[in-house]
């Protein structure tokens, strides 16, 4: 996978994600990442909605009803989720496997990266993706994403957003060494009280051999808008090509069959 040093990564703990938004505003200054209309969408302080072509991180604001104890006074209260969702840079990437051109490649830091230069607009990565993270600008049709700031990588820097993050909810390091820290995290918040705290994208046996980016969440991952059993859509592609070899030497040979009948 990378034979220039350890696969570098990103832990999201949401438990201390505050919602400020300075890893999309870092992201965009740094990535040089247009404006996308910051629309209000009246259902939420979430004002990118998604990830996308002009969002390469985005912060979900999920707000809860959950019941009070009787203890508390009972009745109903509020809870907020959020989360800063970004590209997993997934160690099985669909996106690799489809793109024709080469404008998708695997960094020596173990990333998945878009070269904007190279891409020729034919939108494969787009479906391909499990997580629906790339996207193509109108304005040009070529795709982008998260390029987990390579160029600041190069220079021996974390990421912007990861260094913007003033609650330290974007942990960037060395992929085994995040691993071992997300789960002691969980461990000490279970024991705390906080039994839903789980891991999303850490699993490398899942279905897309784990995440770059993987997360803690507070809650089932559909309710931050993730699939809960994300898998390489390119799985089956090696089968398909098979099949598709089979069947069309089959037609071959029944064409110089037919051919070869005809001449008789």
């Amino acid at each position: 996978m990378n034979e220039h040093g350890p696969r570098v990564g990103f832990f999201t703990d949401t438990s201390v994600c505050i919602g400020c938004k300075a890893c999309e505003v870092a992201c965009k200054e740094w990535n040089g990442v247009p404006e996308d209309g910051l629309d209000f969408r009246a259902t939420s302080y979430d004002n990118t909605g998604m990830l996308g072509a002009n969002s390469w991180r985005h912060v979900a604001f999920v707000e809860q009803a959950r019941p009070v104890p009787s203890g508390d006074g009972g009745g109903s209260g509020v809870r907020w989720l959020m989360s800063s969702d970004v590209c997993k840079h997934c160690t099985r990437a669909a996106c690799l496997d489809v793109c024709p051109t080469g404008a998708l490649f695997r960094s020596e830091f173990g990333t998945v990266v878009v070269q904007a230069d190279v891409c020729n607009g034919c939108g494969y990565c787009v479906p391909a993706c499990p997580f629906g993270v790339i996207d193509q600008r109108k304005d040009d049709g070529r795709a982008w994403k998260c390029t987990f700031c390579y160029d600041r990588l190069g220079a021996g820097l974390e990421p912007a957003c990861a260094q913007a993050c003033p609650t330290d909810s974007i942990q960037f390091g060395p992929l085994d060494e995040l691993r071992a820290r997300a789960a002691r995290r969980v461990s000490r918040l279970q024991e705390q009280g906080t039994a839903e705290a789980r891991l999303y994208g850490h699993d490398q046996g899942d279905g897309v051999g784990g995440a770059g980016a993987f997360f803690l969440l507070l809650d089932d991952p559909e309710v931050y808008g993730l699939p809960p059993d994300p898998v390489v859509t390119t799985r089956d592609l090696a089968g398909m090509w098979r099949a598709a070899a089979a069947a069309a030497l089959s037609l071959a040979a029944g064409v110089a069959a037919v051919f070869a009948g005809s001449r008789r």
